[in-house]
């Protein structure tokens, strides 16, 4: 008999599979105390777990972005003096054995982390329960169970899945999973939409009414995994999977086109890259370019500031794989919630209105330049622009300017290759450079629109607290208006706007964002055919029309109906 259980959308999608149990051993902390006899042993078992785990993330290659921010994650929490220095302090103070010294710093560690008032910060508990468990397994010398190998294509049902679970898993069997506990902020949640398969979180005691082996129904749309479907329901769903098999159909013809509208208008539908792996799929997605390469997963992946030498072959092979293509390459946006194992950032209150970024840049010169020497190199073999981060002020892009140009200078008299009319533009991402855009313009080749951080900080909504997440919306006229000042500036100077946030790839803003004006979409590769085949179909003038109603509205929750019945 069909069961239907409901839990909380973390990625959308349908698949139909047999259930695979995901359980997990338990493990029995041993609680004997030790002698000061022991302490030095106890202290080198747990350096030698922590070393052990350590050099298996450093053997984790062909990372996805977000599996190489976990991968960081968990190497900063190994490398935290806190955490080490607690736990050898309760083995040579307190005489606890390394298993127990382990077992309670990590308790308590996500004891203070999950009682947060910030949703998305609570969520970063799960990372140190991860850690805290894979230590453990070294320490116990337990080999764990994992998802490696399935066998078959399956939907996986667990109490949880770490941020370990997901990054090893057989991404081609799993089709989907749904777990107990979680929540869509998650490290698991984030992968799954990645990967773009359906996956529900917070679904209770789910995990304890499964045997395992039943055959179900996941639908990320709606939040619910049924149990043993009957003919019915699995005949509906069979015929929902035809029509997005024919829709990816469709898309695969219109994926390479080039992009004009019914009215002549041409867009480029570019995409967000973090390696040269994630440049390749896009290829193969058919972006007419890169609208952002987030080069600050090179710094992460490093022990070191990768140098002059290390960059320029990263940029020169991307440019050259795109064979004259739009390359837009971000420079370092380090800071906020994105350290460096290397590097000490200074302690702030508010890291993401902090040291970061630009401002960094600025300050650590010596890094800035090998960055924008490797840079104008690497044009030299393809059509590389490059974009500043979180800028804010005239006086920051005049200053970079000053040191492109005396890189320029230095290149110049060692006939070093580099192209003399390379682009410079910015990332609008703040208020104030929403404000100055007229006076930016006048310095930045282009303008592309972070709307991540430009809604957050328009709307003052952390993005990352559940409490109010229902007033982070980019449909809010205030930072639609927001977009279309900036577009229009950019184009009374004649240039250009594109978009590189995640707004560009909400399909359901597409033809609003070409209303507004936007000039070029830069989203996830799994979105570009998507957004192309929208696009294709639309009139400029026709969404302009619509685009000012929506200008005039006064609340999201308006607008947003407004273009998802304008979509229809």
């Amino acid at each position: 008999m069909a069961k239907e259980y409901k839990g909380i959308i973390a990625s959308t999608g349908i698949a139909m599979a047999n259930i695979f149990l995901f359980t997990r051993e338990e493990i029995k902390i041993n609680k004997d105390k030790i002698s000061k006899d022991d302490i030095a042993s106890q202290t080198d078992k747990i350096k030698k777990a922590i070393d052990s785990y350590t050099k298996d993330l450093d053997n984790r290659k062909d990372l996805s972005q977000e599996e190489l921010k976990i991968k960081e994650a968990h190497k900063e929490l190994l490398s935290d003096p806190y955490f080490i220095d607690t736990i050898s302090s309760k083995i040579s103070e307190e005489l606890k054995n390394a298993e127990l010294a382990l077992d309670e710093t990590v308790k308590e560690m996500v004891a203070v982390i999950s009682g947060l008032d910030d949703e998305y910060l609570k969520e970063r508990a799960d990372d140190y329960k991860d850690v805290g468990r894979q230590v453990m397994y070294k320490l116990k010398g337990i080999i764990p169970k994992d998802l490696s190998k399935l066998g078959e294509k399956s939907i996986i049902v667990s109490k949880e899945l770490t941020p370990s679970d997901t990054s090893n898993m057989d991404k081609e069997n799993v089709l989907g999973f749904a777990t107990d506990l979680g929540g869509k902020t998650s490290h698991t949640s984030i992968i799954a939409q990645t990967l773009d398969i359906p996956a529900i979180v917070g679904m209770r005691d789910l995990s304890n009414k499964i045997e395992g082996g039943e055959f179900a129904i996941i639908d990320g749309n709606l939040g619910t995994i049924i149990v043993d479907p009957d003919e019915k329901t699995i005949d509906e769903y069979s015929k929902k999977l035809k029509e997005i098999e024919e829709k990816k159909k469709r898309l695969e013809e219109v994926k390479d086109r080039e992009v004009r509208t019914s009215d002549g208008k041409k867009i480029e539908v570019s995409a967000n890259i973090g390696n040269l792996d994630d440049l390749e799929i896009a290829i193969k997605r058919g972006c007419d370019g890169v609208g952002l390469f987030r080069t600050e997963f090179i710094y992460m992946e490093s022990d070191h500031f990768p140098t002059e030498e290390e960059q320029f072959e990263i940029y020169k092979k991307a440019a050259i794989m795109l064979e004259g293509k739009p390359l837009i390459i971000r420079t370092l946006d380090i800071g906020g919630d994105k350290g460096l194992n290397y590097f000490e950032f200074p302690k702030e209150e508010n890291p993401f209105l902090g040291y970061r970024a630009i401002r960094l840049c600025l300050d650590k010169v010596d890094i800035f330049k090998d960055q924008l020497r490797a840079l104008l190199r690497a044009s030299a073999f393809g059509n590389i622009k490059v974009m500043l981060p979180y800028v804010i002020s005239v006086d920051e892009l005049l200053k970079t300017r000053k040191i492109v140009e005396d890189l320029k200078d230095d290149l110049r008299e060692k006939n070093i290759a580099f192209n003399e009319d390379l682009n410079l533009g910015i990332m609008v991402e703040t208020p104030a450079a929403v404000i100055m855009a007229d006076k930016l313009i006048k310095y930045a080749d282009f303008f592309s629109i972070g709307t991540n951080d430009l809604t957050q900080y328009v709307l003052a909504v952390d993005r990352g607290n559940d409490l109010i997440s229902n007033l982070y919306n980019p449909y809010n006229p205030a930072v639609l208006r927001a977009i279309k000042h900036i577009i229009e500036e950019s184009h009374k100077a004649g240039k250009w706007t594109g978009m590189c946030g995640q707004f560009a790839g909400d399909t359901k803003a597409s033809k609003l964002l070409l209303g507004l004006g936007l000039d070029e979409y830069s989203a996830s590769s799994n979105k570009i055919a998507e957004i192309k085949d929208i696009l294709l179909k639309s009139n400029q003038k026709e969404e302009e029309k619509f685009a000012n109603k929506i200008l005039d509205m006064e609340d999201a929750k308006q607008a947003e109906e407004s273009v998802e019945e304008h979509n229809k």
